[in-house]
């Protein structure tokens, strides 16, 4: 299971983890998987958790994942990364969606600052309170 979600309707943000090797496959899989859940708004805003993951994406990977997107150019998005490299493909992603959409899209090393920039409670672990959605369609 490369990536799982968990949707918080009454916060109106998914969080996304990814676990492992993380693909641009794994990620456009984990992408129609979201979008095709009824309980989904485009104008949610977005937490991605790459922190237990090794993203494996080439410059132009990123550059077609950014190309489109299952979220609204509303909706927040902020990805919380554990290395230098994931910093550098995940800001590669923000710039390409903010220049083609104004998308407001931030990098940041720890949780907690990710949580206070989408206005969500510091203690907010929905990963713990409800069972996660498979980022990968079953087989």
């Amino acid at each position: 299971m490369p990536a799982e979600f968990v949707l918080d309707e009454q916060h109106r943000v998914v969080f996304s983890r990814s676990l492992g090797d993380f693909t641009h496959s794994d990620y456009r899989d984990h992408m129609a998987r979201l979008a095709s859940d009824p309980r989904f708004r485009p104008e949610f805003d977005h937490l991605v958790d790459c922190c237990s993951s090794q993203l494996v994406l080439t410059s132009d990977e990123v550059r077609d994942l950014a190309s489109q997107s299952v979220f609204s150019d509303q909706s927040r998005r902020a990805f919380v990364v554990s290395s230098n490299y994931q910093y550098g493909l995940s800001r590669m992603l923000a710039t390409y969606r903010e220049v083609k959409t104004g998308q407001a899209i931030m990098v940041f090393r720890e949780r907690n600052e990710a949580l206070a920039w989408l206005n969500l409670p510091a203690d907010l672990d929905p990963f713990a309170a409800g069972k996660p959605v498979s980022g990968r369609a079953e087989t």
